[in-house]
């Protein structure tokens, strides 16, 4: 490609390439731009031209930031935190926070503490719209498709700024109705209901295979949420986050804490949108009254 000498990017265009760096797709950013794919492929190429390079790779999967893509993406952040704040500062009612704030968390973790959360702010900021994504993947912790993430870690990404706010505590679990016994389980004769290959690393399935090697569980799950609920149902026995069991009346606990099982609780975010005022508002809500047993 060969440059225009004239061209100069503007604050749309930023608007776009940003769009497209945090959704990875055309219809997702044409969605969040409130324009079609087609308005959204145009532009890109525009850009693309101007500048005498490609910004994207393209695949079936989507459009895969280039460097320099990322370095624009970064000014654009810049760019929008500055024309929060002008608005902001322009707004009648300066107190009223709107926008959309969008949350990358597990299932486990949004039911159990974020959606309470969120529940109580509601009301302070009515204006505020969420975007929830909750999966195993880390994949939006390395990407800019979203402005929080909650995440269970021992190691938070290093280009993220946040704090921890807790330590997520787990316990072994069966139905308030089985007469099953730690001893039970000692000796080999209760099912296990665990994390499947999805999350091999997750601390309760390092601690199972750990002290009981020769299990085999007779229910593998995506979804620790899934865990609890076929617990409760009787399906056997399996390690559950104490924040999430302890106000089940279906759940009864075999062991005390476990402290191999222990993770830390991290909320995170970038630093060029920390500032900006919806994401701050939301963020400072989370880390003030999110609390773990």
């Amino acid at each position: 490609m060969i440059a225009t000498t004239q061209y100069r990017l503007g604050a749309a265009e930023l608007e776009v390439l940003l769009a497209m760096v945090r959704t990875g797709t055309l219809a997702a950013a044409g969605e969040r731009l409130g324009v079609d794919a087609s308005t959204v492929f145009r532009a890109i190429q525009r850009i693309e031209r101007g500048l005498g390079q490609s910004l994207f790779e393209r695949s079936r999967a989507g459009y895969r930031a280039s460097e320099l893509a990322q370095a624009l993406a970064e000014q654009a952040e810049r760019v929008e935190a500055a024309l929060e704040a002008a608005r902001t500062a322009t707004q009648a009612q300066p107190e009223q926070i709107t926008g959309t704030v969008r949350i990358s968390t597990t299932d486990t973790l949004l039911h159990g503490l974020i959606a309470p959360a969120l529940q109580r702010l509601q009301p302070r900021h009515p204006a505020l719209v969420y975007e929830l994504h909750a999966g195993n993947e880390l994949v939006s912790l390395t990407r800019r498709d979203t402005d929080i993430a909650v995440r269970a870690t021992k190691r938070p990404p290093q280009h993220l700024v946040g704090r921890q706010i807790g330590t997520i505590r787990s316990a072994l679990y069966t139905a308030h109705t089985s007469t099953l016994a730690l001893s039970d389980v000692q000796a080999g004769r209760a099912a296990w209901v665990a994390p499947d290959d999805s999350m091999p690393d997750h601390p309760s399935v390092r601690w199972r295979k750990k002290q009981y090697p020769k299990v085999q569980p007779t229910y593998r799950v995506n979804s620790l949420l899934t865990v609890m609920e076929l617990v409760a149902r009787g399906a056997g026995v399996g390690v559950l986050p104490t924040f999430l069991a302890q106000g089940r009346s279906d759940l009864r606990p075999l062991t005390g804490s476990l402290a191999e099982c222990d993770n830390e609780l991290w909320l995170l975010t970038h630093p060029e949108s920390r500032h900006l005022r919806r994401i701050a508002a939301v963020y400072g809500h989370l880390a003030d009254t999110v609390e773990l047993p």
